[in-house]
């Protein structure tokens, strides 16, 4: 996760430019309404379900952020907050994705284990992971230790991966939880777990800068779209067809 202070467009030339500036304006003519569409849904949802959905709005919300910074990029501003910012944003999403892979296995494996998914604890850790990106992200760059960017972001992999494994190996034993509701959470499992390793990748090309430019923004800029059709399967639970045959033998 490379730091340069600097505008990408303005730092950019040619096809690259143009590149960037039509993905953040598709970012910001169709992701921005959609995201504060579904954030004012997942809110109101969260009045009537039981399944806290605390988590999922607060990674809506770091993107709503980082589409503003794109807006602050389209007109052509210097400035080196927009970029640490825009930095912190995609670390408290990754952040939050681990949240929801958490407490998704959780549910599954330790249902009676409920701490992620009451009210009271889900806001503390929603504080504690903004708390901790804030000071860590911004300091790593200020001390320009960006290698401490790269074990921040690569630590979560070890979560995904625990998270996959575990709750797949418990689905079977999981009687008290409904097919539908294994099959969703598998699902919501296997989509974070294989879009971090496609997040990741920008951050291991970070030894060829002309590669780690190309890559970083195509997936950065595709990733508010992704989380929106995450939650839409979430919540409309479109995933269960998806995978259906993934779990036809639980």
């Amino acid at each position: 996760m490379v730091y340069t202070g600097k505008n990408p467009i303005t730092e950019s030339h040619g096809q690259e430019q143009y590149f960037l500036e039509v993905m953040m304006w598709i970012n910001m003519c169709v992701c921005l309404p959609l995201t504060i569409l579904i954030i004012y849904c997942v809110s109101y949802m969260m009045q009537r379900s039981q399944v806290p959905v605390i988590y999922y709005t607060n990674l809506l919300l770091s993107n709503l952020i980082r589409i503003c910074i794109m807006i602050v990029w389209i007109i052509r501003v210097e400035s080196s907050m927009s970029g640490m910012i825009y930095h912190l944003c995609v670390m408290v999403g990754l952040y939050f994705k681990v949240c929801i892979a958490l407490e998704r296995c959780f549910f599954i494996t330790l249902p009676l284990l409920d701490c992620l998914r009451r009210t009271r604890s889900s806001v503390l850790v929603c504080v504690l992971v903004w708390a901790f990106c804030i000071v860590s992200v911004p300091l790593a760059i200020v001390l320009d230790e960006l290698g401490h960017l790269i074990i921040y972001a690569a630590l979560p992999g070890l979560l995904f991966m625990f998270c996959l494994a575990r709750t797949f190996r418990a689905l079977p034993a999981a009687t008290s939880v409904p097919t539908q509701e294994k099959r969703r959470c598998l699902g919501i499992l296997i989509l974070l777990f294989f879009k971090y390793f496609v997040l990741i990748i920008p951050i291991i090309s970070i030894f060829n800068e002309r590669l780690f430019f190309h890559i970083n923004w195509i997936f950065f800029l595709l990733c508010p779209f992704v989380d929106l059709v995450l939650c839409l399967f979430m919540r409309q639970g479109r995933i269960d067809r998806l995978l259906a045959c993934l779990c036809s033998s639980v």
